[in-house]
C-alpha cells in the first residue's frame, strides 16, 4: 500500500494532458433535470437510478431515460410550521430539498425524506415512482427524519431491528441540527407500524446515552453512513466544543442489534501533517480491501485523499473502550477517552473490572458502563495523505479491476480524476461532475447541478490495435488477442488462457502483415469448396492453436508455415450472401456443416427448457439475453461456453392445492420454472420442511412437479415449498403451504332414505383443504356420491306441508278434470319413491236451509272429516261438533263477533252475521245469524249511585286545600318580607366593603404590573420542593450541601461516589435497590419521600433514565393496584418510592411553565390575598383577620382602626422619604414588616432585612422614642397586657419615622440581648393579646350570669361576620378565576410532560379495561393534587416570598376548591356544610367543567413521544444539574444501601442479570471505599 501512495503522488500530474482528448471521444448518457439534484441512487438489482432534486424525485432507466418523476413541491409551509400544514398560519409556497433518498429493496419501496414539513418522509414505489405507498404528516413530531434547514446533511443506511422475535426493516439514520429540528444526532426509524410504533418512528430512545447536540457547541456534519460486520458507521465532522469552531472529523461506531445506543463510540481521524485536512467532504468504502477510503478538506482551498483500514479503527476503538473499562480511561498514563455531549466534569471511567471479560460480556455496552464514549485528540487514528490537490474534492468512489485499486476523484471544478496504484499511474479528467457516486461496475454516474451523467469507466473499444491498447496502461483494457479487439479482460472469452488477454506492455502484440487471395467465391449449393488461405504476420509461433470465427462456415487448420505464415482450408460454403469476409483466430474445427433454421425460442421460455431440446438443432440458453436462441446468434463476448452455462435455481411460481391434511396422503402440484430438464434431475422436495414423495410419472420437463406429502409437523405447520434439484441450487416458493385439518360442524339433512339421492350439505372450516380429487365423504361406510334420476312429469303434485317422524301432510291439489276418472297417487322421497292407494274426489256440497244449529247436505262425511271443517260466525270460528253425511253440527262463539266483511260494517243492523263454511279450499255462506240483545236496564241507577258522593268528596277536598294555601301563602310572604329585609342590609354593606376593595387592588395591580416576579433559580425551588418538608427543613444537609468529610478522605470518596453514580444507572440494580429498601418494615412515608428525592437529585443528570424507572415501576403499581386493591385510590398518597418520584417529575418538568405562564397568575392571587388580609385588622397573637376566606381566621369582633400614612426615612440611605400605608391597630412588628415590604419592595423576600434586624423610631419632637412590641408602657387589663400598638404610642397620620437596622457591635449586641431577653420574657407571659382576648378566658362572673340566650346571641353575631367571606371572595374572584384558567387552558401550551404521562394513563387504562371515572381520578391524583395544590398551598417554593399564616389560610381554601373541581362526585351541600364549600359552590360546576375540557383537550393533542420527551428532559438536565448537589444526594443515598446493605446484596444475589453484570462485586468495593473498610477484595 506505501509504493501504491508514493507512485500516485509522484505522478500525479504526469498525464492531464491527455484530458481533453479523452473527454472528447468518451461516450457519455446524460440527463437533463428541471431542477437543482440534491441526492442520486441507483436499485442494484434492476439499474434504475433515482433522482432526489428540488420539488422532484425522477426515476430513470440504466440509459438514463427517464420513467417516471413525481412532484414533491413547492408546498404551502412555514419554518415555525408544525404539520399538517392546514393548521398552520402564514405559510407560503416553499421549495422542498430532497434531503434523503434511499433504496429499500425487500419491499420495493423507495424512501424520500425532503425539507419540507419538518422533515417528513414518503414512501414510493420502486417501479413507479408516481406511486406513493405510504406519507402521513399527522404522527407527530416522533415521525420527523430530517430536516428544514438546507446546510443541514443526512445520512442513512439500512438495517433491522427485532423485537419479541419479530424481525423488522429499519434505517439508521445520521443528522445534523438545525434550529427548528430534532436534537437527536442518530435514530432509527422503523418502517412498518408495530403496536404503538408508526411508519419512520425512532424506535430507540437511548435513555442512559445522550447523543444529542445542543447548539452552538456541536456542529455535526454528516456525510457516510455504512455497515460491516455487524457494526453500523457514521462519518461526521465537528467541532468539539463551543471555544473552538475549528471541524474535525470523527467516525463513530455502535453495534447494529445494539438497542440503547449503549456502543456509542467514537474515533477522531486526522489526516496529513497536523491533521491539516480536517473536515471530511465524502467517503467510500472499498469491499476487497475493507478500507476506508475519505476525501478531507480544510477551510482554504487543497484537499487530499487520505485511506484507513477498517481494521485499524476497529482496534483503536477498542483500545479507547477499553482503557475506560479497566484503565480509568488513560493509555499509557494519558487521558484517552471523554463522554462527549455533556457538561460533566468529574470523573466517568472508573471501573475496575477486567477488561477482557467486561469486553468479552459487554460487546455492546450496557445500562451500567460510560457511554457515549469518544477519544481524545491525542488518540486520534493518523494517516498520510495519498494524495493532495489545489483543488476541493468533492467525491469519491473507488473500484476493483483485476485485483488492482482505482479511485475516481471529483472536485468542484466539475472535474473527475481516475488513479490506479499499480508499477504506473494513469490520470485523467473528465469535465462534467460536481459529485457522483458508482453505478454499474461498468460506469460511473456523475451529477453536477442539474446533469446526470453516465459515463464508462473504460473506453477500451475505441482502441483498433494492439499496440495503442497495452499503451493505456489502464487495468481495465488489454488486447483480446484471439478476437483482435481491445476489451475488459471479462468481455474477453479466452482470456484465461496463456496470450489470451495482452495486460502487460512488456507481451509482444500479433500482427498480421498480409491475407490472400484476398476474394473467395461461392455459390448457393452445398458442395464442398476447397480454398487455400494464407497469412504472413509476426509473431504468429507463440500461439499453438488457431481460431478462426465464423459464423456460419466450418474452418480447419491445415498448416502452419514457419513463423510467419499460417494455411488453412475452408470446406462447405452454406448461405454465402452472409458470409464474414473479416477473419478472426477462433479455436474450432468443423469439417462440414448443415444448416437448418430453426426457432429455438418457441415454446422455450426457461434455461431448462432450453436444454431439453433436441442437440441437433444446437439450441443454447443465453443468459445475457435471458433467451433460447440458436447457438450462434448469443453473444457472450467470450466470457463462456454457452453450453456449459448453467440453467438459474429453480424459481416456483404456484402450489396447488395450498392446505393439506396433517397426516399428508394428498398430491400437490408445483408449478414454475427451471424445475430440471429429466424427472431424474428433482433431488428432494419439501413441503413446510418436511420431505414430500416425488411422483416421476406426472414430471413435466422444467413447468410442474407432483409429489405426495407426508405427515405435517405439529411443531410447524406453516412454511414454504422447496425443490432442490442435482447439483445443489435450490427453488423456494413465495407461497406457503399450510397443514390443516378440516373441521366439519353440521351435515344437513340429517336423515335421509335408504334409498340415497338425498343432497347433503356439510358446513365447517377448513372445508377446502386439499384438492377436489382428494375429498372423499363416507356415510356409515358408504361412499357418498353424486346421483341424478330423471322421472316422469306428473299431472298434480303437491309438496308436504307438515312432517315429523311419523306422518306426512299434503293438501290435495285442486282438480279441474272430470270426477268420474281415477287417479293414481305416489310419494317421492328423494330416491325412495312408492305408490299408494287411489285418491278419489267427490263433488263439492250443496246446502239447505239453515236450521238453529244444524246444516243439512248430502255426502259431507264422504270427502271431509269434523276436524278438516271449518264455520265461521262474523270473524269468529265456531266449533264443528258433529259431522254425518247429511247435517253438520256447530257451536256458536260465546261473545257477539263482527262481520267480516266491509259490508256488514256499515250495515244499520249490526246483529245479522254471515255463516261461512269452509271445506279445504271452498268457502260456501249459507245464511245469516242473529245474537239477542240484553237488558242494560240496571246500569243506569249503579252508575249515578256511585259517581255522586265521588264528586261531593272531591268538592270538599279542594275546598279545603284552597284554605291551607291561602294561610301559607300568607305566612310565605311574611317571611320573604324579612329575608328580603335582611338581604338588603347584606347587600349594602358588601356592596360597600367591594367598592373599597377593588378600588385599592386596582392600584395593587398597576404597582404588580410594574415590578418583578421573584421567582426562584431552578435549585432553590427544586430544594425547596424536595427537602423543605423534610424533619430537618432549611437545615437538611441537601440544602446546606455541607458534607463533614475529612480532607484526607474526599478524593476517595469523591471517586467512589461516582461508582455508585454509574451502579445507580444499572437498571437492574436500582429497581433491586427500591423493591429491597419497599420490603423493609422500617422504610416509613417519611423515608420513602426523602428517598425519592434524593434519587431524583442523583440522576438530574439523565432524566430520561429517571423517567424510564418510573415508568417501569408505575406500572407494578399499577398491576398492583387493578389486580387487587381499588385502582381509584392509586397515586392518593405518597405510600410508595414511585409516587413521590412522579411528583418530583412533575416539578422539574413544570418549572418552566410556572415560570413562562402559570406563574404570573399565581403570584397576582398570592398578592392579592396578602393585600386583602393587611387592609384590614389582623391580630398577631390568635392569627386571624377581619379579611379572609377561611372561616376559621375570621376575626370575630368589629375592631375600630383607622388608616394611617407614614412618612419614613430609612437610617444612611439618604434624605428621602417612603410614604407607608398601615392600621393605627398594627402591631410595631406589623408595621416593620409593611415598611420593609414598601421600602425593599424591589428586592426579593430573602435579600430583605428580617423584622427583627431592624429598630423604629418615632420622633414627633426633639426626642426620639423607640417602637417595640411590649414594654414597660404596655397596658394591662387585668391579667392581660395588650401588645403595643400605634394607637398606644398615640401616632399620627403623616407622622415621621425612622427605620435603622441594628449594628451587631459588642456593646450593641449586649443591649440588643438584653431587649431581646426582656422582649421574650414579656411575650412568655401566656396573658398577652392583641386586638381580641380569647372567648375562653371571660370573667367568671361575666359568665355566671350569662344566660343561654345571651350565649346564643353571642354567637349569632359572631356568625353575622361570616359575610365578610363573600367580599373577600368577590374581590378575589378574579385573580382565582385566572388562575384557574392558567392553569386548566389547554387551548394555550401545555406542558409536554402533562401531556405524556396523561397518554400513558390512557394507554395503561385501555390495556387494564379501567372506566372513565377512574382515569380522571388518577390524572387527578397525577398533576393537580400532586402538584398544583402543592404549588398553590406553598407560594415560597416557587416564588422568593414569606406566605403567614393568614395567608396560608386563605390559600388552603382555594386549593380545596381546586381539588373539589377535579374530582368526579357531586358535592351535596346543606345548611351544616362547612363555610369554605359554600363559598364556591356556585363556581365549582363552572372549574369541574374547566376541568373536564382540559383533560379532553390534552388527549386530542398532538401526541409527545418518548423521543420528543427525552429531547425535553435532556435539555433539563444539561442546563440545571450542574448546580444542584448531587454529590450530596449520592452520599445520602449511600446511607441507605448501608443501612440495608445485606437485603441489597441477597437481592443482587438472587437475579441472573445482576449476577451477569457483576453487580454485587461492584457495590462491594464502593462500599469498602466509602466505609474505609479493608477488604478481600
Amino acid at each position: 500500500m506505501e509504493s501504491w501512495v508514493s507512485l500516485l503522488l509522484f505522478l500525479f500530474c504526469h498525464l492531464t494532458s491527455q484530458a481533453h482528448e479523452a473527454r472528447s471521444s468518451t461516450p457519455v448518457l446524460e440527463y437533463l433535470s428541471e431542477n437543482f439534484i440534491n441526492n442520486v441512487v441507483q436499485d442494484p438489482r434492476t439499474g434504475r437510478i433515482y433522482l432526489g432534486a428540488v420539488n422532484t424525485i425522477y426515476q430513470l432507466g440504466p440509459s438514463l431515460q427517464m420513467e417516471a418523476r413525481a412532484e414533491t413541491g413547492p408546498k404551502e409551509d412555514a419554518r415555525t410550521c408544525t404539520p399538517p400544514a392546514s393548521a398552520c398560519q402564514d405559510t407560503k409556497p416553499m421549495p422542498n430539498l430532497n434531503k434523503l433518498l434511499l433504496v429499500h429493496p425487500s419491499n420495493g419501496s423507495l424512501i424520500v425524506c425532503g425539507s419540507r414539513y419538518r422533515g417528513i418522509c414518503s414512501l414510493l414505489n420502486l417501479t413507479n415512482v408516481e406511486q406513493q405507498l405510504y406519507y402521513s404528516d399527522s404522527k407527530g413530531e416522533r415521525t420527523y427524519v430530517a430536516s428544514i434547514e438546507d446546510n443541514v446533511n443526512v445520512v442513512a443506511v439500512m438495517s433491522s431491528y427485532s423485537k419479541d422475535g419479530q424481525n423488522f426493516s429499519v434505517f439508521l439514520v445520521g443528522k445534523g441540527y438545525g434550529t427548528l429540528d430534532s436534537t437527536k444526532l442518530i435514530s432509527t426509524r422503523i418502517l412498518q407500524d408495530f403496536r404503538e410504533w408508526v411508519v419512520f418512528e425512532s424506535i430507540i430512545e437511548a435513555s442512559t446515552v445522550q447523543t444529542t447536540p445542543f447548539a452552538p457547541k456541536y456542529l455535526h456534519d454528516f456525510r457516510h453512513a455504512f455497515k460491516e460486520d455487524g457494526f453500523v458507521y457514521f462519518l461526521f465532522s465537528r467541532t468539539l466544543d463551543g471555544t473552538d469552531n475549528k471541524n474535525l472529523t470523527f467516525v463513530s461506531r455502535l453495534c447494529e442489534e445494539d438497542h440503547h445506543y449503549y456502543s456509542h463510540t467514537e474515533l477522531q481521524l486526522n489526516c496529513g501533517p497536523n491533521n491539516r485536512y480536517n473536515k471530511v467532504q465524502a467517503a467510500f468504502v472499498a469491499s476487497p480491501g475493507k478500507e476506508l477510503a475519505r476525501v478531507m478538506t480544510e477551510s482554504s482551498s487543497d484537499s487530499a485523499l487520505c485511506m484507513y483500514p477498517l481494521s485499524s479503527i476497529n482496534e483503536r476503538l477498542v483500545d479507547i473502550i477499553s482503557a475506560c473499562y479497566s484503565d480509568s480511561g488513560k493509555i499509557g498514563g494519558y487521558p484517552a477517552v471523554h463522554i462527549p455531549y455533556t457538561t460533566k466534569t468529574e470523573e466517568f471511567c472508573t471501573s475496575n473490572i477486567g477488561v477482557s471479560e467486561l469486553l468479552k460480556n459487554f460487546t455492546c455496552g450496557a445500562d451500567f458502563l460510560p457511554s457515549p464514549l469518544a477519544s481524545k485528540p491525542r488518540f486520534a487514528l493518523k494517516a498520510n495523505a495519498v494524495l493532495t490537490m489545489s483543488s476541493l474534492l468533492t467525491a469519491v468512489a473507488v473500484a476493483v479491476e483485476n485485483d488492482h485499486t482505482i479511485a475516481f476523484l471529483g472536485n468542484n471544478k466539475g472535474e473527475v480524476f481516475k488513479v490506479k496504484l499499480f508499477s504506473d499511474v494513469l490520470f485523467f479528467s473528465i469535465f462534467f461532475s460536481n459529485y457522483f457516486t458508482s453505478g454499474k461496475d461498468n460506469s460511473v454516474l456523475m451529477s453536477d447541478v442539474n446533469f446526470l451523467f453516465s459515463v464508462p469507466v473504460q473506453t477500451c473499444l475505441q482502441k483498433k490495435d494492439c499496440q495503442s491498447c497495452v499503451e493505456l496502461k489502464d487495468p481495465y483494457c488489454g488486447w483480446c488477442v484471439l478476437e483482435g479487439r481491445c476489451t475488459r479482460r471479462s468481455e474477453c472469452r479466452r482470456a484465461e488462457e496463456k496470450n489470451g488477454w495482452l495486460w502487460s506492455p512488456k507481451q509482444q502484440c500479433v500482427k498480421i502483415v498480409s491475407f490472400f487471395p484476398a476474394n473467395l467465391s461461392c455459390k448457393n449449393t452445398e458442395k464442398k469448396v476447397g480454398v487455400s488461405d494464407f497469412f504472413e504476420g509476426i509473431n504468429l509461433d507463440l500461439y499453438q492453436v488457431k481460431w478462426h470465427r465464423h459464423r456460419i462456415e466450418g474452418i480447419s487448420v491445415k498448416e502452419v508455415k514457419g513463423n510467419g505464415s499460417l494455411e488453412f482450408a475452408l470446406y462447405t460454403l452454406q448461405y454465402c450472401n452472409i458470409l464474414y469476409l473479416t477473419i478472426y483466430f477462433f479455436y474450432l474445427l468443423i469439417t462440414s456443416h448443415t444448416v437448418t433454421l430453426y426457432n429455438c425460442s418457441m415454446g422455450r421460455e426457461d434455461c431448462s427448457l432450453c436444454k431439453n431440446a433436441d442437440p441437433k438443432y444446437r439450441c443454447v440458453w443465453c443468459a445475457k439475453q435471458k433467451a433460447c436462441v440458436y447457438e450462434k446468434l448469443c453473444s457472450t463476448q467470450g466470457l463462456e461456453n454457452p453450453y456449459e452455462i448453467e440453467c438459474p435455481a429453480p424459481q416456483i411460481s404456484y402450489i396447488i392445492p395450498h392446505f393439506g391434511p396433517l397426516k399428508g396422503g394428498i398430491s400437490i402440484t408445483i408449478r414454475g420454472s427451471n424445475l430440471g430438464i429429466h424427472k431424474e434431475d428433482i433431488k428432494s422436495i419439501t413441503v413446510v420442511g418436511a420431505p414430500c414423495k416425488h411422483q416421476e410419472e406426472k414430471y413435466s420437463v422444467s413447468t410442474s412437479v407432483v409429489c405426495e406429502i407426508g405427515p405435517g409437523d405439529p411443531e410447524n405447520l406453516w412454511g414454504p415449498v422447496e425443490v432442490e434439484l442435482k447439483g445443489g441450487k435450490r427453488g423456494t416458493s413465495l407461497l406457503h403451504f399450510t397443514y390443516r385439518n378440516p373441521i366439519p360442524d353440521a351435515v344437513k339433512p340429517a336423515k335421509g332414505p335408504k334409498a340415497g339421492g338425498t343432497l347433503i350439505t356439510i358446513t365447517g372450516k377448513f372445508l377446502d383443504t386439499g384438492s377436489r380429487e382428494d375429498v372423499q365423504v363416507t356415510i356409515g361406510g358408504v361412499e357418498c356420491t353424486s346421483h341424478c334420476d330423471i322421472l316422469p312429469s306428473p299431472q298434480h303434485f303437491q309438496f308436504a306441508h307438515e312432517k315429523n317422524d311419523t306422518a306426512l301432510q299434503f293438501r290435495s291439489p285442486t282438480l279441474n278434470d272430470s270426477l268420474n276418472q281415477h287417479f293414481k297417487t305416489y310419494i317421492q322421497l328423494d330416491n325412495w319413491k312408492r305408490e299408494l292407494k287411489p285418491f278419489d274426489y267427490h263433488p263439492d256440497p250443496t246446502f239447505h236451509e239453515l236450521t238453529k244449529k244444524v246444516i243439512t247436505e248430502a255426502r259431507f262425511s264422504k270427502a271431509m272429516t269434523a276436524k278438516e271443517a271449518q264455520a265461521f260466525v262474523g270473524d269468529v270460528l265456531c266449533v264443528v261438533n258433529t259431522l254425518q253425511d247429511e247435517k253438520l253440527f256447530l257451536d256458536p262463539p260465546s261473545t257477539t263477533p263482527r262481520a267480516r266483511s266491509r259490508r256488514h260494517r256499515r250495515d244499520t243492523r249490526p246483529e245479522l252475521l254471515d255463516l261461512m263454511i269452509k271445506f279445504g279450499k271452498g268457502e260456501w255462506v249459507v245464511g245469516s245469524v242473529q245474537y239477542e240483545q240484553k237488558n242494560d236496564l240496571s246500569l243506569y241507577i249503579i252508575i249515578p249511585a256511585v259517581i255522586v258522593p265521588m264528586l261531593l268528596i272531591i268538592a270538599i277536598s279542594v275546598y279545603c286545600y284552597r284554605r291551607k294555601s291561602q294561610q301559607a301563602e300568607r305566612e310565605y310572604e311574611k317571611v320573604k318580607h324579612q329575608l328580603e329585609n335582611l338581604e338588603e342590609s347584606v347587600r349594602d354593606r358588601c356592596k360597600k366593603e367591594f367598592t373599597d376593595l377593588m378600588i385599592e387592588m386596582e392600584d395593587h395591580t398597576n404597582d404588580l404590573s410594574e415590578g418583578r416576579i421573584p421567582f426562584l433559580d431552578y435549585k432553590t425551588y427544586t430544594d425547596r420542593v424536595f427537602f423543605l418538608p423534610s424533619k430537618d427543613g432549611a437545615n437538611d444537609v441537601m440544602i446546606t450541601g455541607r458534607l463533614d468529610i475529612p480532607e484526607a478522605r474526599r478524593a476517595v470518596v469523591t471517586q467512589a461516589l461516582n461508582q455508585f453514580s454509574n451502579l445507580l444507572n444499572s437498571k437492574t440494580f436500582l429497581i433491586n435497590f427500591i423493591r429491597t429498601l419497599e420490603r423493609s418494615h422500617d422504610f416509613n412515608a417519611r423515608a420513602k419521600v426523602y428517598f425519592a428525592s434524593l434519587l431524583t437529585v442523583a440522576l438530574h443528570g439523565k432524566l430520561e433514565y429517571y423517567t424510564d424507572i418510573m415508568r417501569t415501576l408505575l406500572l407494578e403499581l399499577m398491576n398492583d393496584y387493578v389486580n387487587s386493591k381499588n385502582p381509584k385510590l392509586m397515586l392518593r398518597r405518597s405510600e410508595t418510592v414511585v409516587e413521590r418520584m412522579l411528583c418530583n417529575w412533575m416539578s422539574i418538568c413544570l418549572y418552566q411553565f410556572l415560570k413562562d405562564s402559570a406563574g404570573e397568575p399565581l403570584y397576582k392571587l398570592f398578592r392579592a390575598i396578602k393585600h386583602q388580609i393587611e387592609k384590614g385588622p389582623v391580630d398577631a397573637r390568635l392569627k386571624k383577620a377581619k379579611y379572609t376566606l377561611n372561616d376559621t381566621g375570621l376575626l370575630g369582633d368589629d375592631v375600630e382602626y383607622s388608616v394611617l400614612t407614614l412618612q419614613v426615612l430609612v437610617h444612611g440611605e439618604g434624605p428621602d422619604v417612603t410614604p407607608v400605608k398601615v392600621l393605627n391597630c398594627d402591631t410595631i412588628s406589623q408595621v416593620k414588616e409593611k415598611i420593609i415590604e414598601q421600602v425593599y419592595r424591589n428586592l426579593p423576600y430573602s435579600l430583605r432585612p428580617k423584622v427583627d434586624s431592624v429598630t423604629l423610631e418615632w420622633r414627633p419632637g426633639s426626642t426620639g422614642q423607640i417602637l417595640s412590641d411590649l414594654d414597660l408602657t404596655s397596658q394591662k387589663e387585668g391579667r392581660w397586657k395588650r401588645v403595643n400598638t400605634l394607637a398606644h404610642y398615640n401616632v399620627r397620620d403623616n407622622a415621621t419615622l425612622v427605620l435603622s437596622r441594628v449594628v451587631h457591635t459588642q456593646q450593641n449586641y449586649d443591649q440588643n440581648q438584653e431587649n431581646h431577653e426582656e422582649r421574650n420574657a414579656l411575650l412568655e407571659d401566656d396573658k398577652v393579646f392583641h386586638l381580641v382576648r380569647p372567648t375562653d378566658e371571660l370573667d367568671e362572673i361575666k359568665s355566671k350570669r350569662g344566660s343561654i340566650k345571651d350565649k346564643s346571641m353571642t354567637k349569632a353575631i359572631t356568625e353575622i361576620y361570616l359575610t365578610r367571606l363573600l367580599s373577600v371572595k368577590g374581590t378575589l374572584q378574579q385573580f382565582v378565576d385566572d388562575f384557574f384558567r392558567g392553569v386548566l387552558c389547554s387551548v394555550a401550551v401545555v406542558p409536554p410532560a402533562v401531556k405524556y404521562f396523561f397518554d400513558f394513563l390512557d394507554e395503561q387504562a385501555l390495556k387494564h379495561n379501567v372506566d372513565e371515572e377512574t382515569i380522571h381520578i388518577w390524572k387527578t391524583n397525577s398533576l393537580p393534587l400532586r402538584f398544583w395544590v402543592n404549588i398553590l398551598k406553598n407560594p415560597h417554593f416557587i416564588f422568593d416570598v414569606h406566605v403567614s399564616e393568614m395567608v396560608d389560610a386563605s390559600l388552603s381554601v382555594i386549593a380545596q376548591t381546586f381539588m373539589d373541581a377535579c374530582t368526579k362526585s357531586e358535592h351535596k351541600l346543606s345548611r351544616d356544610s362547612p363555610s369554605n364549600k359554600l363559598l364556591y359552590a356556585k363556581e365549582i360546576s363552572t372549574y369541574k367543567k374547566m376541568v373536564d375540557d382540559y383533560y379532553k383537550g390534552v388527549r386530542k393533542m398532538v401526541p409527545v413521544s418518548d423521543q420528543d420527551m427525552n429531547t425535553h428532559l435532556a435539555e433539563v438536565s444539561r442546563s440545571h444539574t450542574d448546580r444542584l448537589n448531587t454529590q450530596v444526594a449520592l452520599h445520602q443515598l449511600y446511607q441507605y444501601a448501608s443501612k440495608y446493605y445485606d437485603g441489597i446484596i441477597a437481592s443482587l444475589d438472587e437475579d441472573p442479570a445482576a449476577q451477569s453484570k457483576q453487580l454485587t462485586l461492584r457495590l462491594q468495593q464502593i462500599a469498602a471505599a466509602l466505609e474505609n473498610k479493608v477488604t478481600d477484595l
